[in-house]
């Protein structure tokens, strides 16, 4: 089963999502709009980091994930 981890930071104000298992990052390229995309060997994205995000209420931020159909 595919595993989508959302981790947020509040005292380093970052949101993280990695699409697969993070041991696998090789390399990390920032974007310049305060994002960086985590790569694997072969140059695949397997994770991004928005640097500077917070919310008002960490309590009630809430991730919600949906697939398209086929």
């Amino acid at each position: 089963m595919a595993e989508v981890k959302v981790l947020y930071d509040r005292e380093g104000k970052t949101l993280t999502v990695w699409f697969t298992d993070a041991r696998e990052e090789y390399v990390c390229e920032e974007t310049g709009e305060e994002v960086v995309l985590m790569k694997d060997r072969s140059g695949r994205v397997i994770g991004f980091e928005k640097l500077n995000f917070s919310v008002a209420d960490p309590e009630m931020l809430r991730v919600a994930f949906e697939t398209a159909p086929a």
